[in-house]
Order: C-alpha cells, then structure tokens, then sequence
C-alpha cells in the first residue's frame, strides 16, 4: 500500500511512503487482537481492593444468642456476616490480574491492528515535525489541517519529544506515543493513526523482525 506524505499545513508533498504488506495487509487474527486488549486492560488494574472478613472485623467475640430455640438462625458473635457491621463472606483480596502473552502473539496483534486501520483507510502519513515551543493552539491548527479535528487521534512519533507532547496533553482526543511503544489497544482505541516518516521505519524494523 503506498500512501502520500502530508506536512503539517495539511499539504501533498511530493514523497510517499509505501507500507508493508506483511505488517499492514494481513488478514486480521480477532482473537489475538481480544487477547492483546485484555492483557493491555488487566495490566492497567492495580488490585488492591480489600475487604474485612470476620477474623479480621472489630468487635467482641461473646456469644449473642444460644444455639438452639431462639426460632432464628444461629449465629455466634457480632462480627458474624448475617449482622449489619459483620465481615464480609469471601470478599475480595488484593491479587494482580495480570496473565502472561507469548510474544509471537503481541506481534501478530499489532499487525493485525495496523492492517485493520489500513483496510479502513483510517492511517495517515506526515513529515516529521516539531514545535518551538508547547503550544497547543498549534497542534490545533495541525488537526485542522488534516482534517482530522474531531477525531480521536494516536500520533506515532520516532522518538519522545517533549513540546510535542506537552502540546497535545490538554487534548482530550489525541494521544501521543513513540514507534517502539505502540500496541495493539492504543491503535484500535483511536479513529485514525498518524505516522510520522520515521516512525513508519521504526515500526518496520520492530515487527519485521519480532
């Protein structure tokens, strides 16, 4: 697939750059792509929910009623769980949701998330840019040129650039990243991809030879 390189007024250049066939023409893999998503979304939980259970609630331990006819059900101590301010029965513990993905397959889940964009024309291609300074009103300016103001946006940039960064962090629908970094739940979580010249090299070179 061979796409024209915009700047950043929102003009053709005269450069295109053709994309790789095995990395943005495959047959996307559903199931690895919802792999991918669950490992991304379990690795952000931090798992320290808690809840008393009874060994561990406040409060005496005597003996409230007797065993047998009082006509209700038994119970021992006021930490019970069938009486309000009880412990909680089997609440939840800290653990990590965390799973293990091979490696093959966080590959074959990028690849699959580029070449979804790809069929559905939603990638486009800019020259490597930089700011002066953090502005957002510029990186305003450069959606508008693109035509891609309303939409939620992923920039894939080659390295971290920090006036970049910080001008699109007051943006509620861009979201920056480097080309090393990219996976499978950024790029289906954005309407269209935006890569920069080098970039496109980078993720080349990352999934090539993964």
């Amino acid at each position: 697939m061979e796409l024209n390189v915009y700047n950043i007024k929102g003009e053709v250049t005269d450069k295109k750059v053709t994309l790789n066939d095995s990395i943005y023409g495959i047959e996307p893999n559903e199931h690895v792509l919802w792999l991918a998503v669950k490992h991304y979304l379990a690795n952000q939980r931090q798992g320290t929910h808690k809840t008393k259970e009874r060994s561990e609630v406040s409060g005496s331990t005597r003996k409230l009623i007797r065993r047998k006819g009082s006509g209700g059900a038994r119970r021992g101590d006021i930490n019970s769980p069938l009486l309000v301010g009880g412990g909680r029965v089997f609440g939840p513990r800290p653990r990590k949701y965390g799973f293990k993905l091979n490696k093959k397959e966080k590959t074959l889940a990028r690849k699959s998330a580029l070449s979804l964009k790809a069929k559905n024309n939603a990638i486009t291609v800019i020259e490597d840019f930089d700011f002066d300074e953090p502005k957002t009103k510029q990186f305003v300016e450069l959606t508008k040129n693109l035509q891609l103001a309303d939409k939620k946006l992923l920039f894939v940039l080659p390295s971290q650039n920090k006036n970049v960064y910080l001008s699109a962090r007051n943006l509620s629908k861009v979201n920056i990243i480097t080309a090393s970094d990219i996976n499978a739940y950024k790029i289906m979580d954005c309407a269209n991809l935006v890569l920069t010249e080098s970039a496109v090299g980078i993720i080349d070179n990352l999934l090539l030879k993964a």
